[in-house]
């Protein structure tokens, strides 16, 4: 695919994903929705990254979906538009590798949704997040399932329904997002939280990760008992047994298996 509203680069192992449509505030229409999903995917398929990060051109990460495509659609239409707007999230849970938001400023409507639905997050101390469509008689209906999966049913109901800002140190809080950096740190800082999660046994993180997706809404029982397979079948792994034997011998491991 040729890329235009994102920018798709490496850095190491390291797969980055550039929303890149900063005269629009990197909102979402058919074209960046298209392309995020495809260079996720790519990223995923990629044998030579192992982690993935999400940032953005320009002043803001996003402040949602591009409002300009919203008129005259049928119902069936609005459906499919907004089924696609969406699709990151089931995109970034059925991968294996983590994905990590990298977000300066505004992150709102459907960049707070982006920012949610991402395994980890990182934001820039001037980042404010919000869901804020309930402002323009819409409702954020497709954020508040990553964001309740991340903040749980109070919280999101509080973001959604008042539509107001909050900045990066309450979003940290109730934990939208894991750490908080130097505004001028933003990259450097995201790189550098990127390389620890690159360098463990990409194996085990996406085995893990899927394992922990697969897991998050079955009861307790159920839950242990896939866990416990999951984790059976990891310790036949070659990279299992490289990272006791290097544990045991005080060594650094060398991770053979994808």
């Amino acid at each position: 695919m040729e890329y235009t509203s994102v920018i798709v680069s490496k850095n190491e192992n390291i797969g980055i994903v550039t929303l890149n449509r900063p005269e629009f505030n990197n909102t979402f229409n058919v074209s960046l929705a298209t392309e995020l999903n495809h260079a996720l995917i790519e990223f995923e398929n990629d044998k030579s990254v192992n982690v993935i990060v999400i940032n953005a051109n320009g002043k803001n990460f996003c402040t949602g979906i591009d409002i300009n495509g919203l008129e005259g659609k049928s119902n069936m239409e609005y459906l499919e538009w907004v089924g696609l707007m969406e699709k990151m999230n089931t995109t970034i849970a059925s991968m294996g590798k983590p994905v990590i938001a990298s977000v300066q400023k505004i992150a709102v409507a459907n960049g707070i949704g982006l920012v949610a639905a991402c395994d980890l997050a990182i934001a820039a101390e001037n980042a404010k997040f919000g869901a804020t469509a309930i402002n323009v008689g819409l409702f954020c209906m497709g954020p508040a399932v990553p964001l309740l999966k991340s903040l749980g049913r109070k919280k999101t109901l509080e973001l959604i329904m008042m539509g107001e800002l909050i900045d990066a140190f309450e979003a940290q809080r109730i934990g939208l997002i894991n750490k908080i950096v130097p505004v001028e740190s933003l990259e450097e800082e995201t790189l550098n939280y990127a390389r620890k999660l690159a360098n463990k046994s990409p194996l085990a993180l996406q085995l893990g990760k899927k394992s922990f997706y697969k897991m998050e809404d079955l009861d307790f029982k159920k839950a242990l008992d896939l866990t416990n397979n999951h984790f059976a079948t990891l310790c036949t792994t070659e990279d299992a047994h490289e990272g006791v034997e290097a544990f045991l011998n005080k060594r650094e491991p060398v991770w053979k298996q994808k």
